[in-house]
């Protein structure tokens, strides 16, 4: 006959269900109270909760999903490890604590509608967490764009280098010619038109010779 302990056992154990991504199955017997206590500890850091429910309440709990389960899963001296989050870091927390401590044996788990043996779930513990996935995604981006960046200030800092170069070359200000001015006239041919000045010629004043400043230049020789 249910009592009203039983029914808010069953339904704190089905709420744990539902929220949780994955089941942990452990045999527990052996562990004292207080290396219980270490065990919660750890694994509510790590983001799971690890409860005692009896078998029989415990598929009620989970109804008809039981069926996917096999019954050494769920038979025996068996606490279940509620994951809420962080699947491989979970599984680790589980993993090394069952190494230092030989009373707490893994019988298996159940993820994703697929059921674990304790072989997968020591390989799951050994995936890397989101953390470390984070900063291994931090790590392979982080590698390109200080490349980039310096080819940006590259390309800014050499034309800057250039035109120091050229100015220190001068004494002055650097060059404006280029090496693609027009031919002048005296570089063209008889038969095609004189090349039009440029815009700094058109403005400087050409001297012109004349009759007068040809005397002129005579009479001073003289």
């Amino acid at each position: 006959m249910a009592t009203p302990k039983k029914v808010a056992t069953v339904e704190q154990a089905r709420e744990w269900y539902e929220q949780s991504i994955g089941l942990i199955f452990t045999d527990y017997s052996g562990l004292s109270v207080s290396e219980m206590q270490d065990l919660r500890k750890s694994l509510r850091a790590a983001g799971a909760e690890f409860h005692v429910v009896k078998n029989t309440l415990f598929r009620l709990a989970i109804g008809e999903d039981i069926a996917q389960l096999p019954d050494e899963l769920h038979n025996g001296t068996t606490a279940t490890v509620f994951v809420f989050r962080e699947q491989p870091a979970c599984a680790k927390a589980v993993v090394t604590f069952s190494k230092s401590h030989q009373a707490l044996q893994i019988k298996g788990g159940f993820f994703d509608g697929k059921v674990f043996s304790a072989a997968e779930i020591d390989a799951l513990s050994k995936l890397p967490s989101r953390e470390e996935l984070l900063s291994m995604i931090v790590g392979l981006v982080a590698a390109p764009i200080s490349q980039v960046v310096g080819v940006i200030n590259e390309m800014i800092a050499s034309p800057i280098r250039v035109i120091d170069a050229i100015i220190e070359k001068s004494g002055g200000a650097p060059s404006t010619e280029t090496a693609d001015e027009p031919p002048t006239a005296e570089a063209s041919s008889e038969n095609e038109p004189e090349a039009p000045a440029t815009e700094a010629e058109a403005e400087a004043p050409t001297e012109v010779a004349t009759p007068e400043t040809q005397s002129e230049n005579s009479e001073g020789e003289n």
